[in-house]
């Protein structure tokens, strides 16, 4: 059996617009629309998405598990309407004082993915938004890239599949 490519995820800041007091409720998540052609590429080049999150909202007392879980059907939903699927939605509900082995940077859930499927890690990438999502990428030998002002996630998955 064939090994996956993947590119792994973040979430907030990536595929939605990211909010200082955190992504709660589905009236809360705002899509960015831009996600979909990059996406529809990656899909066509034979790659499966993983979305890997930290959403200690949850362990704060601000959200519940279900609520995320109702985030991420919508944006499986709103994906879906486009022919693109989601793999897996990976989080972490713990706060950074809990010290837990799946939060970002520590690569716990890119581990449980890495369980989940057969995947060639080295011919998978993480886009995200912060240094803990490159610093997790890298841990487990995948090909990182960092969303800034310099490169946008369109230009990230244009550099995904031009290499």
């Amino acid at each position: 059996m064939n090994k996956l490519k993947v590119v792994f995820l973040d979430r907030d800041g990536v595929l939605n617009v990211k909010k200082d007091d955190y992504v709660k409720t589905v009236s809360e998540l705002e899509l960015f629309p831009f996600i979909l052609e990059p996406l529809k590429k990656l899909q066509n080049a034979g790659f499966k998405i993983i979305i890997i999150t930290n959403q200690s909202a949850i362990n704060r007392g601000l959200t519940t598990h279900k609520e995320i879980q109702e985030i991420h059907s919508e944006l499986k939903k709103f994906l879906k309407k486009d022919n693109i699927s989601i793999s897996g939605i990976y989080y972490c509900p713990h706060r950074p004082d809990e010290n837990c082995t799946c939060r970002k940077p520590k690569p716990g859930l890119i581990h449980q993915a890495m369980n989940d499927f057969k995947i060639d890690i080295n011919q998978s990438w993480f886009i995200g938004d912060s240094e803990t999502d490159v610093e997790a990428g890298k841990s487990v030998g995948c090909k990182t890239l960092l969303i800034s002002p310099e490169l946008n996630f369109e230009q990230s998955i244009e550099n995904i599949l031009h290499t």
